[in-house]
């Protein structure tokens, strides 16, 4: 069992971000980062942006750590005990902490539908997978009006590919954007050739030999290779909630990013904070 007086529990953006601030107050401590997937931190936005783009290779989007940390790539954290400040990896073995973070971020919101046939854009094996599809000319049906599903479907229209986009919002970043701009942003993604679906639910997915085929909620139904959801995320909890802490849309942390818990904090996408200047509580994905 490894001692750490620093263990990071989220190998993505915030880990990394966080052992590297650590670093720069303690540069001999010893820091663990434990991370679900397996290869090391690397930068997030670039997956539906500057990958497509060539404005980066996949290379060039991994992080940098600084010296003196043990990473555990692939593994999860299974039992977190804030008494003893010990966990638990999924293969068996058991770590101390004195001071623990978690940047477990979050989780694909997942339709109760399609299974593997869809593609819950947000990894880089994610990309890989659907670089591949794009490569060889797929069709694509992409669900979620938001950022990734814009970006998505607004960069495999840039490789060529036939793509239709399907959200029940009225508009693409309705939700971000002032009316009359939104709209025009549907016509803009039009003009480049993508099939605008707005106000249009998905209540079934069937995936074939030959494709998948959507079922819209008015009865229309769509085929294509591959079918994509970029429908927003859920905070990964689950560890602080089986140890206790507090949680609401989040893992609740004070404005020192502290949790319920001595010695466990929470940062990023995770973490519910209180804003001072708005004077209330946020979760900022």
């Amino acid at each position: 069992m490894a001692h750490y007086p620093y263990l990071i529990i989220g190998g993505g953006m915030t880990g990394a971000a966080a052992a590297n601030g650590i670093r720069e107050l303690d540069d001999a401590g010893i820091i663990g980062l434990v991370s679900a997937e397996p290869e090391p931190p690397y930068d997030r936005p670039p997956l539906s942006k500057k990958l497509w783009e060539g404005k980066k290779g996949v290379d060039e989007i991994y992080l940098s750590l600084p010296g003196n940390v043990q990473p555990h790539f692939g593994r999860r954290v299974v039992a977190l005990d804030p008494a003893v400040r010990a966990v638990t990896l999924d293969d068996g073995a058991g770590h101390t902490y004195g001071r623990l973070l978690l940047a477990t971020g979050g989780d694909p919101r997942r339709l109760p539908f399609g299974g593997e046939a869809v593609n819950y854009y947000r990894t880089l094996a994610d990309y890989r997978a659907l670089r591949a599809d794009a490569d060889r000319g797929a069709s694509f049906v992409v669900i979620g009006g938001g950022f990734i599903g814009s970006e998505v479907a607004a960069s495999l229209r840039k490789q060529g590919n036939a793509v239709t986009l399907v959200f029940p919002e009225a508009a693409i970043g309705e939700r971000v954007f002032p009316a009359r701009l939104a709209a025009a942003v549907n016509d803009t993604y039009r003009a480049q050739g993508v099939a605008v679906l707005a106000e249009a639910t998905v209540t079934g997915i069937e995936a074939g030999a030959d494709g998948a085929t959507v079922t819209l909620g008015d009865g229309r139904r769509l085929t294509a290779d591959r079918v994509v959801a970029g429908i927003g995320i859920v905070p990964d909890v689950a560890l602080a909630r089986a140890a206790g802490l507090a949680v609401d849309n989040g893992i609740l942390v004070n404005e020192k990013l502290q949790t319920t818990a001595a010695d466990i904090y929470a940062a990023g996408d995770v973490a519910n904070y209180p804003d001072a200047g708005l004077g209330q509580r946020r979760r900022v994905e």
